[in-house]
Protein backbone atom coordinates (compact mmCIF):
# COMPACT_ATOMS: atom_id res chain seq x y z
CA UNK A 1 0.00 0.00 0.00
CA UNK A 2 0.94 3.41 -1.01
CA UNK A 3 1.88 5.63 2.54
CA UNK A 4 1.14 9.57 3.20
CA UNK A 5 2.62 11.42 5.88
CA UNK A 6 -0.01 13.46 8.10
CA UNK A 7 1.83 16.28 9.74
CA UNK A 8 5.45 16.88 9.80
CA UNK A 9 8.81 17.48 12.47
CA UNK A 10 7.66 15.62 15.80
CA UNK A 11 3.95 15.57 14.53
CA UNK A 12 4.73 13.46 11.73
CA UNK A 13 2.85 10.62 11.42
CA UNK A 14 3.18 7.58 8.58
CA UNK A 15 0.27 5.87 7.46
CA UNK A 16 -1.75 4.11 4.80
CA UNK A 17 -2.96 6.58 1.63
CA UNK A 18 -6.74 5.46 2.73
CA UNK A 19 -7.87 4.61 5.70
CA UNK A 20 -11.34 3.25 7.27
CA UNK A 21 -14.41 5.57 9.05
CA UNK A 22 -16.06 3.40 11.15
CA UNK A 23 -19.15 5.47 12.21
CA UNK A 24 -21.05 3.62 10.30
CA UNK A 25 -20.58 0.00 11.92
CA UNK A 26 -22.78 1.26 14.54
CA UNK A 27 -26.49 2.47 13.71
CA UNK A 28 -26.92 5.70 12.03
CA UNK A 29 -27.22 4.55 8.54
CA UNK A 30 -29.85 2.18 9.20
CA UNK A 31 -28.93 -1.44 11.17
CA UNK A 32 -25.45 -2.61 9.85
CA UNK A 33 -24.34 -6.12 10.89
CA UNK A 34 -21.79 -6.80 13.36
CA UNK A 35 -20.16 -9.41 12.37
CA UNK A 36 -19.51 -7.47 8.81
CA UNK A 37 -18.19 -4.50 10.37
CA UNK A 38 -15.77 -6.37 12.24
CA UNK A 39 -14.82 -8.85 9.20
CA UNK A 40 -14.17 -5.28 7.72
CA UNK A 41 -11.97 -3.58 10.14
CA UNK A 42 -10.27 -7.59 9.88
CA UNK A 43 -9.74 -7.26 6.35
CA UNK A 44 -8.68 -3.65 6.61
CA UNK A 45 -5.83 -5.06 8.97
CA UNK A 46 -5.08 -8.23 6.59
CA UNK A 47 -4.76 -5.84 3.59
CA UNK A 48 -2.14 -3.06 5.18
CA UNK A 49 -4.54 -0.68 5.32
CA UNK A 50 -5.56 -0.06 9.10
CA UNK A 51 -5.91 3.13 9.67
CA UNK A 52 -9.00 2.82 11.34
CA UNK A 53 -10.83 6.17 12.50
CA UNK A 54 -13.82 6.08 15.41
CA UNK A 55 -15.05 8.49 17.99
CA UNK A 56 -16.94 8.03 21.18
CA UNK A 57 -19.71 10.00 20.13
CA UNK A 58 -20.70 7.52 17.96
CA UNK A 59 -22.96 5.26 18.94
CA UNK A 60 -22.72 6.37 22.79
CA UNK A 61 -19.14 4.74 22.70
CA UNK A 62 -20.15 1.29 21.05
CA UNK A 63 -18.85 2.26 18.27
CA UNK A 64 -15.77 2.37 20.34
CA UNK A 65 -16.37 -1.24 21.41
CA UNK A 66 -17.01 -2.47 17.91
CA UNK A 67 -13.55 -1.44 17.03
CA UNK A 68 -11.94 -2.43 20.16
CA UNK A 69 -12.93 -5.90 20.09
CA UNK A 70 -11.91 -6.14 16.19
CA UNK A 71 -8.33 -5.06 16.84
CA UNK A 72 -7.75 -7.11 19.79
CA UNK A 73 -4.34 -9.05 19.48
CA UNK A 74 -3.52 -7.18 16.75
CA UNK A 75 -2.92 -3.04 18.11
CA UNK A 76 0.37 -3.13 16.56
CA UNK A 77 -0.95 -3.48 12.81
CA UNK A 78 -3.41 -0.58 13.89
CA UNK A 79 -3.17 3.29 13.18
CA UNK A 80 -6.25 4.20 15.70
CA UNK A 81 -7.39 7.48 15.65
CA UNK A 82 -10.25 8.38 17.94
CA UNK A 83 -12.31 11.61 18.54
CA UNK A 84 -14.05 13.50 21.59
CA UNK A 85 -16.34 16.54 22.74
CA UNK A 86 -18.92 16.23 20.23
CA UNK A 87 -22.62 16.05 21.28
CA UNK A 88 -24.73 16.81 18.51
CA UNK A 89 -27.41 19.56 18.63
CA UNK A 90 -26.10 19.75 22.68
CA UNK A 91 -22.69 21.34 21.31
CA UNK A 92 -19.36 20.40 22.71
CA UNK A 93 -17.08 20.24 25.50
CA UNK A 94 -13.27 21.02 25.23
CA UNK A 95 -13.19 21.79 29.45
CA UNK A 96 -9.55 20.50 30.26
CA UNK A 97 -10.68 18.14 32.90
CA UNK A 98 -13.54 16.51 30.24
CA UNK A 99 -11.05 16.17 27.43
CA UNK A 100 -8.56 13.95 30.47
CA UNK A 101 -11.52 12.05 31.57
CA UNK A 102 -12.97 11.23 28.00
CA UNK A 103 -9.80 10.45 26.72
CA UNK A 104 -9.50 7.29 29.28
CA UNK A 105 -13.08 6.20 29.02
CA UNK A 106 -12.17 5.61 24.83
CA UNK A 107 -9.01 4.01 26.01
CA UNK A 108 -11.16 1.64 28.58
CA UNK A 109 -13.77 1.08 25.42
CA UNK A 110 -11.26 0.04 23.21
CA UNK A 111 -8.76 -2.07 25.00
CA UNK A 112 -5.60 -0.10 24.52
CA UNK A 113 -3.06 1.43 26.49
CA UNK A 114 -2.32 4.40 23.66
CA UNK A 115 -4.71 6.16 21.03
CA UNK A 116 -2.53 7.19 17.92
CA UNK A 117 -3.82 10.05 16.72
CA UNK A 118 -6.16 11.81 19.16
CA UNK A 119 -9.17 14.77 17.92
CA UNK A 120 -10.96 17.26 19.01
CA UNK A 121 -14.20 16.70 17.46
CA UNK A 122 -16.21 19.56 17.69
CA UNK A 123 -14.73 23.06 18.87
CA UNK A 124 -15.90 24.32 22.14
CA UNK A 125 -17.18 28.22 21.78
CA UNK A 126 -16.85 28.97 25.15
CA UNK A 127 -13.49 27.20 26.44
CA UNK A 128 -10.34 28.63 24.75
CA UNK A 129 -9.29 25.96 22.22
CA UNK A 130 -5.42 27.09 23.74
CA UNK A 131 -6.99 25.12 27.28
CA UNK A 132 -8.48 22.14 25.35
CA UNK A 133 -5.10 21.48 23.73
CA UNK A 134 -3.23 22.26 26.90
CA UNK A 135 -4.85 19.05 28.56
CA UNK A 136 -4.85 17.47 25.22
CA UNK A 137 -0.81 17.79 25.39
CA UNK A 138 -0.73 16.40 28.84
CA UNK A 139 -2.16 12.86 27.06
CA UNK A 140 0.78 13.38 24.71
CA UNK A 141 3.42 13.67 28.43
CA UNK A 142 1.55 11.10 29.93
CA UNK A 143 2.03 8.36 26.86
CA UNK A 144 -1.87 7.87 26.62
CA UNK A 145 -1.90 9.67 23.35
CA UNK A 146 0.78 10.02 20.65
CA UNK A 147 -0.74 12.94 17.96
CA UNK A 148 -3.10 15.38 17.84
CA UNK A 149 -5.93 16.78 15.42
CA UNK A 150 -8.63 18.92 15.29
CA UNK A 151 -11.81 18.51 13.13
CA UNK A 152 -14.21 21.17 11.78
CA UNK A 153 -12.22 23.81 12.82
CA UNK A 154 -11.87 27.09 11.91
CA UNK A 155 -8.52 29.00 10.34
CA UNK A 156 -8.04 31.16 12.76
CA UNK A 157 -8.45 27.90 15.74
CA UNK A 158 -6.43 25.53 13.65
CA UNK A 159 -3.41 28.18 14.27
CA UNK A 160 -3.95 29.09 17.87
CA UNK A 161 -4.19 25.18 18.68
CA UNK A 162 -1.49 24.56 16.66
CA UNK A 163 1.11 26.90 18.14
CA UNK A 164 -0.02 25.43 21.43
CA UNK A 165 0.86 22.17 20.12
CA UNK A 166 1.63 20.82 17.19
CA UNK A 167 -1.70 19.09 14.96
CA UNK A 168 -0.99 16.22 13.02
CA UNK A 169 -4.04 16.05 11.16
CA UNK A 170 -7.34 17.92 10.41
CA UNK A 171 -10.62 16.00 9.96
CA UNK A 172 -12.78 17.46 8.09
CA UNK A 173 -15.49 17.17 5.30
CA UNK A 174 -14.40 17.19 1.67
CA UNK A 175 -15.13 15.61 -1.75
CA UNK A 176 -16.71 16.66 -4.97
CA UNK A 177 -19.74 17.67 -3.14
CA UNK A 178 -17.78 19.99 -0.45
CA UNK A 179 -15.13 21.57 -1.27
CA UNK A 180 -15.15 24.68 0.88
CA UNK A 181 -12.26 23.85 2.35
CA UNK A 182 -10.13 24.63 -0.39
CA UNK A 183 -10.65 28.11 0.18
CA UNK A 184 -8.98 28.77 3.68
CA UNK A 185 -8.51 25.59 5.76
CA UNK A 186 -6.45 23.24 3.64
CA UNK A 187 -4.24 26.76 2.38
CA UNK A 188 -3.48 26.93 6.44
CA UNK A 189 -3.20 23.35 6.71
CA UNK A 190 -0.36 23.11 4.08
CA UNK A 191 1.28 26.83 5.22
CA UNK A 192 1.62 25.14 9.09
CA UNK A 193 2.55 21.14 7.61
CA UNK A 194 -1.06 19.87 9.31
CA UNK A 195 -1.93 16.71 7.67
CA UNK A 196 -5.64 17.04 5.66
CA UNK A 197 -8.26 13.96 6.95
CA UNK A 198 -11.35 14.34 4.64
CA UNK A 199 -14.41 12.50 5.96
CA UNK A 200 -16.99 11.94 3.91
CA UNK A 201 -15.50 11.58 0.46
CA UNK A 202 -18.52 9.68 -1.05
CA UNK A 203 -20.70 12.36 -0.25
CA UNK A 204 -22.66 10.05 2.84
CA UNK A 205 -22.59 7.63 -0.36
CA UNK A 206 -24.14 9.94 -2.83
CA UNK A 207 -20.44 9.65 -4.81
CA UNK A 208 -21.04 6.28 -5.16
CA UNK A 209 -23.76 6.64 -7.44
CA UNK A 210 -26.01 3.81 -5.82
CA UNK A 211 -28.81 6.80 -4.59
CA UNK A 212 -31.62 8.10 -6.37
CA UNK A 213 -34.24 8.98 -4.07
CA UNK A 214 -35.33 8.15 -0.14
CA UNK A 215 -36.31 5.32 -1.36
CA UNK A 216 -32.56 3.97 -1.19
CA UNK A 217 -32.03 4.74 2.59
CA UNK A 218 -33.15 2.50 5.18
CA UNK A 219 -36.13 3.68 7.41
CA UNK A 220 -33.46 4.08 10.21
CA UNK A 221 -31.03 6.13 8.41
CA UNK A 222 -30.20 9.51 10.16
CA UNK A 223 -29.33 10.95 6.88
CA UNK A 224 -32.70 11.24 6.29
CA UNK A 225 -32.73 14.25 8.67
CA UNK A 226 -29.82 15.90 6.34
CA UNK A 227 -31.14 18.69 4.13
CA UNK A 228 -29.06 16.93 1.52
CA UNK A 229 -31.31 13.78 1.74
CA UNK A 230 -34.69 15.29 2.25
CA UNK A 231 -37.64 15.32 -0.50
CA UNK A 232 -36.47 17.69 -3.57
CA UNK A 233 -32.85 17.76 -2.50
CA UNK A 234 -32.12 13.95 -2.62
CA UNK A 235 -33.05 14.19 -6.05
CA UNK A 236 -31.57 17.01 -7.35
CA UNK A 237 -28.05 15.86 -5.71
CA UNK A 238 -28.47 12.44 -7.04
CA UNK A 239 -28.63 13.70 -10.60
CA UNK A 240 -25.32 15.95 -10.17
CA UNK A 241 -23.73 12.46 -10.01
CA UNK A 242 -24.11 11.61 -13.97
CA UNK A 243 -21.18 13.34 -14.84
CA UNK A 244 -19.35 11.05 -12.04
CA UNK A 245 -20.95 7.98 -13.71
CA UNK A 246 -19.91 8.29 -17.65
CA UNK A 247 -16.24 9.44 -16.96
CA UNK A 248 -15.76 6.49 -14.10
CA UNK A 249 -17.32 4.34 -16.86
CA UNK A 250 -14.52 6.06 -19.71
CA UNK A 251 -12.06 5.22 -17.12
CA UNK A 252 -12.90 1.86 -16.36
CA UNK A 253 -13.54 2.16 -12.55
CA UNK A 254 -16.50 2.70 -10.22
CA UNK A 255 -17.91 5.96 -9.35
CA UNK A 256 -16.54 5.90 -5.94
CA UNK A 257 -13.84 4.61 -7.12
CA UNK A 258 -13.28 7.89 -9.47
CA UNK A 259 -14.50 10.15 -6.45
CA UNK A 260 -11.48 8.78 -4.31
CA UNK A 261 -8.83 9.35 -6.88
CA UNK A 262 -10.19 12.65 -7.18
CA UNK A 263 -9.85 13.68 -3.70
CA UNK A 264 -6.40 11.54 -3.68
CA UNK A 265 -5.20 13.87 -6.35
CA UNK A 266 -5.97 16.73 -4.69
CA UNK A 267 -2.86 16.69 -2.51
CA UNK A 268 -0.01 13.65 -1.11
CA UNK A 269 -0.85 15.32 2.07
CA UNK A 270 -4.28 14.09 1.70
CA UNK A 271 -5.80 10.99 3.33
CA UNK A 272 -9.71 10.22 2.95
CA UNK A 273 -11.04 8.08 5.10
CA UNK A 274 -14.38 6.24 3.26
CA UNK A 275 -16.29 4.42 6.09
CA UNK A 276 -18.20 1.27 5.42
CA UNK A 277 -19.19 -1.99 6.88
CA UNK A 278 -18.72 -4.16 4.71
CA UNK A 279 -15.20 -6.43 3.25
CA UNK A 280 -16.51 -5.82 -0.33
CA UNK A 281 -16.92 -2.08 -0.37
CA UNK A 282 -13.63 -1.45 1.91
CA UNK A 283 -11.87 -3.61 -1.19
CA UNK A 284 -13.55 -1.28 -3.47
CA UNK A 285 -12.50 2.16 -2.30
CA UNK A 286 -9.01 0.63 -1.38
CA UNK A 287 -8.62 0.07 -5.47
CA UNK A 288 -8.86 3.57 -5.93
CA UNK A 289 -5.11 4.46 -4.61
CA UNK A 290 -3.66 2.36 -7.59
CA UNK A 291 -5.72 3.53 -9.96
CA UNK A 292 -3.90 5.22 -13.03
CA UNK A 293 -6.11 8.10 -13.71
CA UNK A 294 -5.31 10.91 -16.49
CA UNK A 295 -4.97 14.09 -14.59
CA UNK A 296 -6.89 15.67 -17.72
CA UNK A 297 -9.82 13.15 -16.81
CA UNK A 298 -9.67 14.50 -13.68
CA UNK A 299 -10.05 17.95 -13.94
CA UNK A 300 -12.87 17.38 -16.04
CA UNK A 301 -14.91 15.75 -13.15
CA UNK A 302 -14.11 18.85 -10.98
CA UNK A 303 -15.73 20.89 -13.57
CA UNK A 304 -18.37 18.80 -14.16
CA UNK A 305 -19.94 18.60 -10.53
CA UNK A 306 -20.49 22.20 -9.73
CA UNK A 307 -20.67 21.96 -5.44
CA UNK A 308 -22.60 25.19 -5.68
CA UNK A 309 -25.67 23.43 -6.95
CA UNK A 310 -25.57 20.82 -4.27
CA UNK A 311 -28.88 21.51 -2.61
CA UNK A 312 -28.96 21.37 1.35
CA UNK A 313 -26.63 22.33 3.93
CA UNK A 314 -24.17 19.08 4.98
CA UNK A 315 -26.05 18.85 8.68
CA UNK A 316 -29.19 20.21 10.03
CA UNK A 317 -29.37 23.76 11.32
CA UNK A 318 -28.69 23.19 14.86
CA UNK A 319 -25.45 21.33 14.36
CA UNK A 320 -24.19 23.28 11.72
CA UNK A 321 -23.57 25.76 14.42
CA UNK A 322 -20.77 23.76 15.73
CA UNK A 323 -19.11 23.32 11.86
CA UNK A 324 -16.08 25.68 11.48
CA UNK A 325 -15.82 27.03 14.76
Amino acid sequence: MITRTLGKDKAALQMPAIGLGCMSMTPIYGTPDPASSKATIQRSIDLGVAFIDTADAYAGGKNEELVGEAIKGQRSKVILATKFGNFGVKGANGRPEYVMEACDKSLQRLGVDEIDLYYQHRIDASVPVEETVGAMSRLVEQGKVRYLGLSEASAQTIRRAHATHPMTALQTEYSLFTRVVEDEILPTCRELGIGFVPYSPLGRGFLTGTISGAGDLAENDRRKEHPRYQDGNIENNAGLVDPLRQLANKAGCTPGQLALAWLLSRGDDIVPIPGTSKPSRLEENIKAVDLKIDPALLEELGNAIDPSRVAGTRYPEAQMAFVGV
